[in-house]
């Protein structure tokens, strides 16, 4: 079960993924849900909203075929980002391990969906595509400790989250810039309750993240091979400066993939969804 939003007739519309019965309006719900995606995340706890779709009768639900899904919703209050957050990929550019964890922020004008090209700046000869899981916060949050971390998450979905990488390497202090060109960070189809997620996987650490480009995965690796788990992202990053609801945490990619005009990226998740994107110049 999925909360999304589809593009029809010019608007986005906030709705629920249920396979297989299919896709429904949150405004036709069995207790309707008013506003959009970020709306829901503000309003509806992950296992409320879980419920409320399981009670709606099936004679509401359409195929999901045919639909456009959009990003989830455009302005997250804020996006952090993480780096060299697996080990394996630490290892491939020989920067060891960090102390603490190597985070930026990225601004809402960096935001696509799927299906949405990437744009190639003109500034940079060298950009990479990195697929991520991505840790959708739910009510405000400030101060929590990592045991209660996972109960202020309302869910995880797939991002793809691109670097200037030749900006970056010319200096670190760079990175905010590397960073924040538009299309920068796609995200979606979908958002995954975290109880789902729980009961499917029985953990986090079993999720595995695939950086796809045409095709051929080029570095996958289970969030169990991460140096900081989800729940200390949480945590450490609530004690920086408060997380609100929808706020986005890209969580580290196990591999990039450099990307060029004509390519198409893919962020592939088992059991949580693909999320795919044409590269232009």
């Amino acid at each position: 079960m999925q909360l999304a939003t589809i593009r029809e007739d010019g608007q986005e519309i906030a709705v629920a993924v249920d396979p297989p019965r299919g896709l429904v309006r949150l405004r036709d719900l069995a207790e309707p849900v008013a506003g959009g995606a970020l709306d829901v995340i503000a309003s509806v706890p992950p296992r409320q909203f879980t419920e409320r779709v399981a009670a709606t009768p099936a004679g509401r639900f359409e195929p999901v075929e045919g639909h456009t899904f959009t990003a989830p919703y455009r302005t997250p209050h804020k996006i952090w980002g993480i780096g060299l957050n697996y080990r394996d990929h630490a290892d491939d550019l020989t920067a060891g391990y960090p102390d603490e964890p190597a985070s930026f922020i990225k601004a809402d004008h960096t935001v696509i969906g799927p299906g949405d090209p990437i744009p190639l700046p003109a500034q940079s000869e060298r950009v990479t595509a990195e697929a991520e899981l991505g840790l959708v916060m739910g009510p405000y949050t400030r101060d929590v400790s990592q045991a209660e971390a996972l109960s202020r998450l309302w869910g995880v979905c797939p991002v793809l989250d691109q670097t200037a990488e030749d900006i970056l390497q010319r200096n670190p202090r760079f990175l905010t810039r590397a960073k924040n060109f538009p299309g920068f960070f796609s995200f979606g189809p979908g958002i995954t309750p975290i109880g789902e997620v729980l009961a499917r996987f029985g953990s986090l650490d079993a999720v595995e993240v695939a950086t796809v480009r045409n095709g051929e995965v080029v570095r996958s690796n289970s969030v169990a091979g991460m140096i900081f788990s989800p729940e200390f992202l949480i945590s450490f990053h609530s004690k920086v400066m408060p997380l609100y609801p929808g706020d986005i945490i890209s969580s580290g990619t196990p591999g990039a993939a450099v990307i060029r005009d004509g390519d198409t990226a893919e962020c592939r998740i088992a059991g949580i969804g693909v999320l795919g994107n044409p590269v232009s110049a």
